[in-house]
This record gives C-alpha cells, sequence and structure tokens, in this order.
C-alpha cells in the first residue's frame, strides 16, 4: 500500500491545535518539535544528532499525518486549509513534492458521483451523469476549497438539510466552503441562501460553483464567522454550519440572534468526543437540540430556536 505525507509547518505556540484539528483526519501524528534540544547536547552524544535538527528553528514544529492510497488526500487538505483559517492559525501545508497548485487537479483522480441522504447527488463538473427523476444533483468542481460530497461531515450535513429545511426558506451557510450545502438547499427549494468564509478563495470557488449549476439568489461572502452575514431581511429560517466543534462553541453565544423563532441549526465538523460540549453550549443559548446522527468519528447535531 502507497501512503501520502501531509506536513503541516506552524508557530512552535500553535503546535497544540494543529494537532488537535489533525487529529480529526487520522490519531497516527508524526510531530517534529526541538524546542527541547540543546546546543550543547552536541558535545555530549556527539555525531549521534543529526546537525539538521540541532540547529533546526526551535520556534516552528510540524505535526504529519500519512493518508493511504486508496482515501482522497486533496479533500484532507481543503478540510485543514479551512479549520486551520476559521481558527486564525498561519501554517503552511506540503504534500511529498507536490506545490499548492496542483492539489485542484489532483481531486479529479479520486472524485467521483457521491449519493447523500435519500435523493442528493454530488456529480464532478467534468464527469457525465444520467440523474433518476427524484434526484437532486449539485456539479462540483471543488477546486481548492473544502466540500465536495466524499468526506463525513458534508455527508452528515447534507443529509440534514435535505431532512429538515424548510421549503420556501431564507438560509444561512456559515463556513460554506466549496458552498455545496447553499448548491443543495437552494435546489432544494430554499429561497434564497447567504453563505460566508473566512477563505477568500473558498468564497470565489463557491460563487463559481452557484454559476455552473445555475441557481439563484446566492450570495456568498467573506466572514468571520457571524461577523459580516447579513440581517437586512430579518433573521432566517434555516442555517448550516459545517466547521469545527471549537469555533461553534464560540458561535453559539449569539447565533440564535440570526434565528427566526423555531428555526432550525445544522452544526456538523463535530468529532465525536466534542459533540456534548457543543450540546451543552447551543442549550445555553436558547437552541434544543432536536435531531443527531453519526458517521465514523463525526457527529451532526440539528437544534431549533426555542
Amino acid at each position: 500500500m502507497e501512503w501520502t505525507q501531509i506536513k503541516v509547518t506552524c508557530a512552535h505556540k500553535d503546535l497544540d491545535e494543529v494537532a488537535a484539528v489533525m487529529c480529526m483526519l487520522d490519531n497516527g501524528l508524526m510531530i517534529e518539535d526541538y524546542s527541547d534540544i540543546e546546543e550543547n547536547l552536541m558535545s555530549v552524544y556527539g555525531e549521534l544528532i543529526d546537525d539538521s535538527i540541532l540547529h533546526a528553528d526551535k520556534q516552528k514544529a510540524a505535526v504529519s499525518i500519512f493518508v493511504p492510497e486508496e482515501k482522497n488526500y486533496p479533500e484532507y487538505i481543503a478540510f485543514l486549509k479551512e479549520r486551520f483559517a476559521a481558527l486564525s492559525l498561519q501554517t503552511d501545508i506540503t504534500i511529498e513534492g507536490l506545490e499548492e497548485e496542483d492539489w485542484a487537479n489532483a481531486w479529479r483522480a479520486y472524485y467521483h458521483p457521491v449519493h447523500i441522504g435519500e435523493r442528493l447527488v454530488v456529480v464532478p463538473a467534468w464527469q457525465k451523469y444520467d440523474a433518476a427523476p427524484e434526484e437532486v444533483t449539485v456539479l462540483m468542481d471543488p477546486g481548492m476549497a473544502f466540500g465536495t460530497g466524499t468526506h463525513e461531515t458534508t455527508r452528515l450535513c447534507a443529509a440534514m438539510v435535505e431532512k429538515h429545511m424548510p421549503e420556501n426558506a431564507r438560509v444561512m451557510d456559515i463556513g460554506t466552503g466549496s458552498g455545496i450545502l447553499s448548491l443543495f438547499a437552494l435546489k432544494l427549494g430554499a429561497k434564497s441562501a447567504n453563505a460566508y468564509d473566512i477563505d477568500p478563495v473558498a468564497v470565489r470557488v463557491a460563487i463559481e460553483n452557484a454559476k455552473d449549476n445555475g441557481v439563484e439568489n446566492f450570495r456568498c461572502g467573506v466572514s468571520d464567522l457571524l461577523a459580516g452575514v447579513d440581517l437586512s431581511e430579518g433573521p432566517y429560517d434555516f442555517a448550516m454550519a459545517n466547521i469545527v466543534a471549537d469555533i461553534l462553541i464560540r458561535m453559539s453565544e449569539n447565533v440564535a440572534d440570526y434565528l427566526k423563532v423555531g428555526a432550525k441549526l445544522v452544526c456538523s465538523g463535530i468529532i465525536e468526543g466534542r459533540w456534548q460540549d457543543v450540546r451543552e453550549a447551543m442549550e445555553a443559548h436558547g437552541l434544543a437540540l432536536c435531531d443527531e446522527d453519526s458517521e465514523n468519528d463525526w457527529k451532526v447535531l440539528v437544534f431549533v430556536k426555542k
């Protein structure tokens, strides 16, 4: 079996947060941390210590995971980029000699039509797909943004959108990535979708995907969580946030202010061990858990504004 190494270099002070995010993808981490190596060790251990290690930048650290060949490693990279951006972490992601601009091309080798929920299908924009009459399809060219339907968090969230979103809803999508959830919402009958992401690349990709799908009433902009959300038409009928537990908890303090009474919020991107923390935070700020589901180590929670 062949493996692909994804290596994330960061400031040493951010090592724990970077490792925590990468644990969401794989528990087998390789950590490079040379902060404890002292210059005088050379006189004690001589040539046993490699010179590159001895003189490594003590202010930097690196975390690597190894992805098996059957997994979609570009999706992993997009996931990491989105989560690090949401946490305002400055990182450098490398992958066995591949340049960043090559990642988008790598999607095509791994990406095939994905069936989600009862009748949702994600179709690669470059492939022909004959949809059944009842199927709702979204054409997706993910580029450098997270969200193609192959990751558990996206599938779980999309299935809950299909299950819970009321027809003709005004939708808010926080951390939109590729825009996939908003596009499904619009094709399922939403009146409009306002999507936001902290990453300008994701915003550009989402807008391009919306054009490719011919949807109307889709708006997408750069925003740090709820900071730039448009409330000119009042609170929303439905919302989704496929981010990460710590960010969802931070957002819980005022997300209810953006929702109508009775509106539902789908929260995904939650690793199994953190779902109770997210639930407690949301319930402490006027939201009640009304549905949940899980896949592998990931959890999706649906809340309703009381």
